[in-house]
């Protein structure tokens, strides 16, 4: 949408910007949703080994997430909670590249409090009542405010970094469809603001050292269904922990959606201590069964071990996957399920490679990067095309979604206005690249590399 907007000659701003630069399609994160998605932009690793397995998750442990029902829900209140649920260990870019500042950034950690755009009292409010009330031309507005206050600062005060979240497209996409009006719209803004902070850095000599990065956290996909999964468990007998309601005591199934076409299914809820698949077979191995043949279900991935899963889809048969310092190993046992063949020891850039052309791009990596995470689900699902797992409680009746690990969903563009030293894979590449761009060190364990 991005790409045809601007050949259409829509986006002004934007078309400069690839004509003097590079424009391409990356990668994003499973599950590609917002607030995940938006650790391999400001901490260049993948979102689950951080502490963000997805929108919504259960705390095992019931050491994180003291409150009946010992589960997160950034939709809402709990979104101040990210910074504190993150990995202490991992640095933020803000924290790295000062001063900074963030606009609607979900994470803010190694910000000041008036660095903070979007965070006072009454702006929350107002976006609380803006989202709760589905007010989708509200967002506009929002986006409109939030580009002319980006710019204003870095017309006037001295900034290495800024991360300025628009979330208009998003918001508009799940009410309209991607292709709508109202989304060519929310697009128009995001030119405008570029064509200020432009216009403002070319005026007083900024421009030619300034990098001006334009990407998206996650795509769209249009959804005619909506599965409710709680209420199918439900009805096959089981007590199910979800949100709003998250407090049940005697469930038996926590169900954290995230985006909503993918899902994490927790079990044995009991137990505060994780357990690989093998140990839940025997109790669990029924359920797995009758999910399987939801039309809903693209793909149920199993955590079998910290470094092994297995894959399954319905009349495409299963197959396993590995991950050690020798590569990934995708190895099938009743079928392909992600139809790209067997693939044995491969590295990070071959899987990107083998899985890029495929229905799920580079979703060995991604699985796994997923599936050793400590706090996700025993049972992970991906939606079906046209499909989303969440039909009750959205203030915005979805006609699109994202969150699985399909190609629209996955794939994204970036938008540099310099072309880089080599073609850019994933997002989190963005946030390396970015300290190389300061000529800041690259801390230990980031995952992404450096495109400059």
């Amino acid at each position: 949408m991005l790409m045809r907007s601007i050949d259409d000659g829509r986006l002004p701003a934007l078309a400069a910007l690839r004509d003097e630069g590079f424009l391409g399609t990356v990668t994003s994160v499973f599950p590609s949703v917002t607030g995940p998605a938006y650790a391999p932009f400001l901490m260049g690793r993948y979102p689950g080994e951080i502490g963000l397995p997805g929108l919504r998750w259960f705390d095992r442990t019931q050491r994180v997430a003291r409150m009946p029902g010992h589960s997160r829900s950034y939709v809402g209140a709990e979104m101040r909670l990210v910074d504190r649920d993150i990995d202490p260990n991992a640095p933020t870019i803000f924290e790295l590249a000062r001063p900074s500042f963030g606009a609607l950034s979900v994470i803010t950690r190694g910000l000041k409090r008036r660095d903070r755009i979007g965070q006072n009292p009454g702006f929350v409010a107002r976006a609380a009542t803006t989202h709760f009330r589905g007010n989708v031309r509200g967002w506009l507005n929002i986006d409109r405010e939030v580009g002319e206050e980006a710019a204003r600062r870095l017309r006037t005060e001295s900034v290495k970094f800024a991360f300025i979240a628009m979330t208009g497209i998003d918001k508009t996409s799940h009410a309209g469809g991607h292709e709508s009006g109202v989304v060519a719209d929310a697009m128009r803004i995001v030119d405008d603001t570029v064509a200020k902070i432009r216009a403002d850095a070319e005026r007083d000599g900024r421009w030619s050292k300034m990098r001006l990065w334009i990407g998206s956290d996650h795509g769209h996909s249009r959804v005619r269904d909506h599965e409710d999964l709680v209420g199918v468990l439900e009805s096959w007998g089981y007590r199910a922990l979800a949100h709003p309601w998250a407090f049940r005591w005697t469930a038996d199934v926590a169900v954290m959606v995230s985006g909503n076409a993918m899902t994490h299914l927790y079990v044995d809820l009991d137990l505060t201590s994780r357990r690989w698949w093998p140990d839940h077979e025997q109790k669990w191995g029924s359920l797995v069964e009758r999910l399987l043949e939801r039309e809903s279900v693209d793909l149920l991935v199993l955590p079998t071990g910290p470094g092994s899963c297995e894959i399954r889809a319905h009349r495409r048969g299963a197959a396993t996957l590995e991950w050690k310092k020798s590569g990934y190993s995708y190895r099938t046992v009743s079928g392909d399920p992600l139809g790209i063949d067997e693939q044995e020891s491969l590295s990070d850039r071959e899987a990107y490679e083998a899985t890029i052309e495929s229905d799920y791009p580079d979703a060995l990596v991604q699985i796994a990067s997923l599936v050793g995470a400590a706090r996700s689900g025993d049972i992970i699902l991906s939606a079906s095309r046209d499909w989303d797992f969440r039909a009750r409680y959205e203030p915005i009746p979805h006609v699109s979604s994202h969150g699985a690990l399909h190609r629209e969903h996955m794939l994204v563009p970036l938008l540099l206005n310099r072309a880089p030293t080599r073609v850019p894979r994933r997002t989190i590449d963005v946030m390396p690249s970015a300290l190389s761009a300061l000529g800041i060190t690259i801390p230990a364990g980031v995952s992404g590399i450096s495109f400059l």
